[in-house]
């Protein structure tokens, strides 16, 4: 791979974001994006401020790193047909980035690593990522790629369809990870991966990850591909919503008992945890041999985007897993940081702060 990896401006700084941090756009067309500490080879650690302590094992994000190329619009256009949008803008995003901006939101010290290209897309992306929060010591330029981009189409019931570019989210990875990578995972409290960067890079990290003993999220979205029997192996918890499920089993999930015997499924894979995201409808966690918990969804007074809202629970979910909240708890942590994602338009941006959380989840 030709590419280097981002170098501080000063040392040992640590960024502390306020409930409102700003995340940048770019106007063309207005188109819109449990051990020990780790060692800080690059980039200064870019932590959150507020419990739990810096000293905490960071949560670790391998993944995609996106602009998002946002068009307002009524309706989809049909076959052959040109549409005006009402208003464009591009905002950082991308499942990998969208997880890792939710988990420092959240207060919890996270880590990300993945690659951007050399141009005006990549700063915004890593721009956002620091703004939020995020360690990016880890992110890597790759010159010779264009960053990854996507368009999204989002309708005015907030509802949303993506064309999605991997750009350097899918090339120009080494054939072998380098250690500090890998180094990195070992002392991770724990990992989340998606589907929007090579399957060979999601097995190498969850490999080191397992070595280690430390738990692998998987979130199943992004390639419409079966997942490597190699990668199920050492993921701990399988995460996708009922239409990916529905995909990767080849089965019916259109009612709660079809759902229940897609998991059954995905038990047989080798994959013992299952947390389905289910929309507006909740969220189910199955764990093989036990009876499923099933957790209501808190629904937003007004939807705005739901870009980003499974990737908020994914995360949300992870970061009081590592807190070592029950596995309701983590549910229903999720649920309301879900609800809060909707309500803001950007994947990235929409994510919510943790005082936000808590006080949603105290007039429940």
């Amino acid at each position: 791979m030709s590419g280097t990896t981002l170098s501080p401006q000063i040392p040992n700084q640590c960024f502390k974001p306020s409930n409102r941090t700003r995340f940048p756009t770019l106007s063309q067309i207005e188109f819109i994006s449990f051990r020990h500490q780790h060692h800080n080879h690059n980039l200064p650690l870019l932590c959150s401020a507020s419990n739990p302590s810096s000293s905490s094992p960071p949560l670790v994000v391998i993944g995609s790193a996106n602009a998002d190329i946002y068009v307002e619009i009524d309706r989809l256009p049909r076959e052959g047909e040109t549409l005006a949008a009402k208003s464009g803008q591009t905002l950082a995003g991308g499942k990998g980035a969208n997880q890792a901006t939710c988990s420092a939101r959240l207060s919890y010290p996270t880590h990300f690593v993945g690659q951007v290209g050399d141009d005006a897309y990549g700063k915004l992306v890593t721009e956002a990522l620091r703004n939020g929060g995020v360690c990016i010591d880890n992110v890597t330029v790759v010159a010779s790629m264009s960053t990854g981009h996507a368009v999204v189409m989002l309708q005015s019931n907030g509802q949303n369809s993506i064309i999605y570019i991997g750009g350097a989210n899918l090339s120009g990875w080494p054939t072998t990870l380098p250690r500090h990578h890998l180094d990195l995972v070992a002392l991770a409290g724990i990992v989340l991966l998606q589907r929007e960067i090579p399957d060979p890079v999601n097995v190498q990290v969850a490999k080191a990850a397992r070595s280690a003993g430390v738990p692998v999220i998987l979130d199943a979205g992004g390639m419409d591909a079966p997942i490597p029997p190699e990668l199920l192996n050492f993921v701990d918890i399988l995460s996708p919503n009922e239409t990916e499920l529905g995909r990767l089993t080849g089965m019916p999930t259109e009612s709660f008992e079809e759902i229940t015997q897609a998991v059954v499924k995905c038990h047989k894979f080798g994959v013992k945890q299952v947390l389905v995201k289910l929309g507006d409808k909740g969220s189910a966690l199955f764990v093989e041999g036990e009876k499923p918990i099933q957790q209501p969804a808190i629904l937003a007074k007004t939807v705005i985007d739901t870009t980003g809202a499974g990737d908020t629970f994914t995360a949300a979910f992870a970061v009081a897993l590592v807190e070592g909240k029950s596995r309701k708890e983590c549910l229903r942590f999720a649920a309301a940081a879900a609800c809060l994602c909707v309500q803001v338009k950007g994947a990235s941006p929409s994510m919510p702060d943790r005082k936000s959380v808590l006080d949603l989840l105290n007039c429940q």
